[in-house]
């Protein structure tokens, strides 16, 4: 006769079985066949047979190298301008193009460049478009994930209250959540229009005309902070919410007592509240890392990672060559490169959050 624990898994595993086989479906399944086409040249629709090219993708996607260069000099050995006076270097091509001298550099392009003295070294990259996206996807995240994080925190400060009225607060900070990424998307692309845009027209206002319309979405160095700005503002009420949950879990008697013992309010907030707070803000952290990371329907609905690819991130760019390109097996390995960055920095916030004896 099965014992009464027995029964109780039995009936845990009917109840959650539903749900994992769903799971092992749609997630599990799908991300073990995006490891083996990522080393594979599979397309999205092709003739040709599927073939295994090994990490080809990958060293196509992380390819780099540099390169450095003397100025041109003329016959009595001094070095040649152009008209404007900038030094002049032999042409990139010349090395990149079929050179059996750097076979190496064959295929790549300039990713940028820096001088040091007389010669520059070029930075070279076999996919420029998608280091483009790494970076710009790691700038986000750097930004989004400290500022949201603070804002929802302040936020969660501020309506935890006990007063009339609060709710209401707090339901037009959590409203933008509710709201469909894409719509919030398109109305901040009006918002943000070089022309009639909103946000122009109150600039202009408050500065009586001073403030030169700017076009926020069509200007590469622009366009990713405001796509910055919009992000923090639409998703800090969810974490608020977050927040709130953890600052309602310390108990009152803390403050009373803090309060007795002549605590200012930074020092409630510094040995109370934050100690109080550790688990939550390991959550917080976490999520919005990796919410940051999976950045797409803004880029998608506002630049199509436009400007000058100054908006590229890397979900942008898996899903583009995955479906827009058909090349799957690019799309694939590209998704594997971001699970493991994610990962590799979920483990190591964890690690540096975990509890120390």
């Amino acid at each position: 006769m099965a014992s009464k624990f027995l029964k109780s898994n039995r009936t845990g595993w009917m109840m959650a079985g539903p749900a994992a086989v769903l799971i092992g479906m749609f997630v599990i399944l799908p991300f073990v066949f995006a490891i083996l086409l990522s080393f594979t040249n599979q397309r999205l629709i092709s003739p040709n047979p599927t073939e295994f090219v090994g990490f080809a993708n990958y060293r196509q996607l992380l390819g780099v190298a540099t390169l450095t260069l003397e100025p041109l000099t003329d016959q009595a050995g001094l070095v040649q301008t152009d008209a404007t006076g900038a030094v002049l270097y032999p042409a990139l091509r010349g090395y990149t193009r079929n050179n059996p001298d750097f076979p190496n550099l064959v295929g790549m392009r300039e990713w940028f460049s820096l001088d040091w003295g007389q010669s520059r070294t070029f930075v070279l990259a076999r996919d420029v478009v998608f280091l483009k996206a790494l970076i710009n996807t790691f700038i986000f995240v750097l930004i989004v994930a400290p500022v949201q994080g603070g804002l929802a925190l302040g936020l969660a400060l501020l309506i935890n209250q006990k007063m009339r009225g609060i709710n209401l607060f707090r339901a037009v900070y959590f409203m933008p959540v509710v709201v469909s990424i894409v719509v919030v998307s398109l109305l901040w692309r009006f918002i943000y229009d070089g022309n009639s845009g909103l946000l122009n027209n109150l600039l202009s206002a408050v500065s009586f005309g001073a403030i030169p319309r700017v076009d926020w979405l069509g200007n590469p160095s622009t366009a990713l902070g405001s796509i910055i700005a919009m992000s923090i503002w639409q998703a800090v009420g969810f974490h608020m919410v977050i927040w709130l949950s953890g600052l309602q879990t310390i108990s009152p008697t803390l403050y009373e007592a803090g309060a007795i013992e002549g605590a200012s309010p930074w020092q409630s907030f510094r040995y109370i509240t934050w100690p109080g707070l550790k688990n939550t803000a390991i959550l917080v952290l976490i999520v919005i890392t990796m919410q940051a990371f999976a950045v797409f329907a803004q880029i998608d609905v506002m630049t199509k990672g436009g400007p000058l690819d100054s908006t590229q991130t890397i979900v942008f760019q898996a899903i583009q060559r995955g479906y827009g390109k058909q090349d799957i097996s690019g799309g694939s390995a590209i998704s594997v490169i971001l699970f493991v960055i994610v990962l590799s920095i979920s483990l190591l916030q964890r690690w540096i959050t975990r509890e120390r004896s």
